[in-house]
């Protein structure tokens, strides 16, 4: 019975880690990530257009992205769309395809991008809790509605700690990742 409570518990923490491992991808780490631009959308004949449906994407060097579009009539749209994003890229083009340059991070924009990590960190972790927190009251009400026993109640309590821990773990491993791969220099 309590077993399906910390099966789903344990699927939203998944959720959440692999929600906060996407999100980390998209920060920009001095290297040329088409990624990065998963984020940015377009205003295309009124319609809100994620970039990545509007054309090819590649990084052909380290700090080089080019976007290659279907529809050339789109690369102002585009351009536009990238200036007003927080990457702080400036794109160029020469009439077919859109160049942006990833320029090297200094050191005060290292600090900063790994307080963003951190703070995303924060926020899968109080996530994760929150959803351990949803758990044991499912499982308490089990309890008090006679459906388990205190026995069982403890046992699903500490299997679902266990599982916090161990997704608490890896929202700090992504994290421990992301700030190594962003003061790399």
């Amino acid at each position: 019975m309590y077993k399906a409570v910390i099966e789903e518990a344990k699927q939203k923490m998944q959720k959440t880690c692999d929600f906060y491992q996407k999100d980390m991808l998209s920060l920009r780490a001095g290297r040329a990530n088409p990624q990065i631009l998963d984020k940015i959308m377009v205003d295309y004949y009124g319609t809100q257009t994620p970039l990545k449906q509007m054309g090819n994407i590649s990084a052909p060097e380290p700090r080089l992205l080019t976007i290659n579009l279907w529809d050339t009539k789109a690369i102002p749209l585009v351009e536009k769309a990238i200036l007003k994003s927080d990457l702080g890229l400036n794109p160029s083009n020469d009439g077919k395809v859109i160049r942006l340059v990833v320029p090297e991070l200094n050191e005060e924009r290292r600090r900063d991008l790994t307080k963003l990590v951190r703070k995303g960190a924060e926020e899968a972790k109080v996530a994760v809790r929150s959803i351990r927190r949803d758990a044991m009251e499912q499982i308490k009400k089990l309890k008090k509605d006679s459906q388990i026993t205190e026995d069982d109640q403890r046992k699903a309590e500490d299997e679902l700690q266990k599982v916090t821990d161990a997704k608490i773990k890896d929202v700090d491993r992504i994290a421990a990742d992301k700030e190594k791969e962003i003061m790399e220099v």
